[in-house]
């Protein structure tokens, strides 16, 4: 009985790897045949005997593992190179793209530049207009304002004129009124007839009653311009001659002491002396 519990363990562990050898011939071939196929049941019986006392289970040892297959990396291909190219194409596209970028905010910012020139030439241009226009309407305001005064300063220089001319007028008239009926007058007016009368050759036909009133007209300095008949009587053309020859003959007649008494137009009576 020591002999067959002693030999139970080998003969197990022999029945069990047969199994395993057979399960994996098996195996192998099920993967071989290109169809497949179905096992055949193998029915095994292990006759023993039973001893009196049921021996302890086995120990069964586990298989060890397979060690693992460690597949050796195939080596990587060597792209550095194309790496490194499409690093400098990459950079190369973002140098572009940041050229561009900075040549569009380039144009950008010059386009704003412009615009904000030309608007502000614009704004000193209408500045200056406006400034130009204020200027204008400054200077037409003063412009209308000197004419205004200066119609005003005339029309009162001229109302002056006028009073001053006016007053002139009347004080010249006065001296005349005054001056015609004064003594100096009389003695004026004689002195012109004594130098007509000393100039007037009488024709035969003057008789004593002859009086003939004459309108001469003299310059200041007493030249006579003309001299005409006003009446004569009793006369005849040869009186009348000889008294415009004799007021011609007299010229320059004599000028007066007082300016006032002198007159452009004279009122002369001739008569024979008596």
């Amino acid at each position: 009985m020591t002999r067959d519990s002693k030999n139970l363990v080998p003969v197990s562990m022999a029945v069990l790897l047969h199994v395993i050898i057979f399960g994996s011939m098996l195996m192998a071939f099920n993967y071989a045949r290109p169809t497949p196929f179905t096992p055949l049941a193998i029915q095994a019986t292990l006759v023993t005997e039973i001893p009196d006392k049921a021996p302890p289970p086995p120990v069964v040892e586990p298989e060890p593992e397979p060690e693992p297959v460690i597949e050796e990396p195939e080596p990587e291909p060597d792209n550095s190179e194309e790496l490194r190219r499409q690093a400098e194409e990459e950079k190369r596209r973002l140098d572009a793209l940041l050229e561009q970028q900075r040549l569009d905010d380039l144009k950008k910012k010059e386009a704003q530049d412009k615009a904000r020139s030309e608007r502000e030439e614009e704004e000193r241009k209408k500045r200056e207009e406006e400034e130009k226009e204020r200027q204008r309407v400054e200077a037409e305001r003063k412009r209308q304002e000197d004419i205004e005064r200066q119609r005003l300063d005339n029309e009162r220089l001229r109302r002056e004129l006028e009073a001053e001319q006016r007053q002139t007028e009347i004080d010249d008239e006065a001296r005349r009124m005054a001056a015609e009926n004064s003594p100096e007058m009389v003695v004026y007016q004689t002195m012109i007839m004594q130098d007509i009368q000393r100039s007037w050759a009488m024709p035969a036909s003057v008789t004593p009653d002859t009086v003939c009133v004459v309108m001469v007209r003299q310059t200041r300095t007493g030249d006579v311009i003309s001299a005409r008949i006003a009446s004569c009587v009793p006369a005849d053309e040869a009186v009348e001659r000889s008294v415009l020859a004799a007021v011609t003959k007299a010229s320059p007649l004599p000028e007066p002491n007082n300016p006032d008494l002198f007159r452009s137009e004279l009122r002369i009576t001739m008569r024979p002396p008596q």
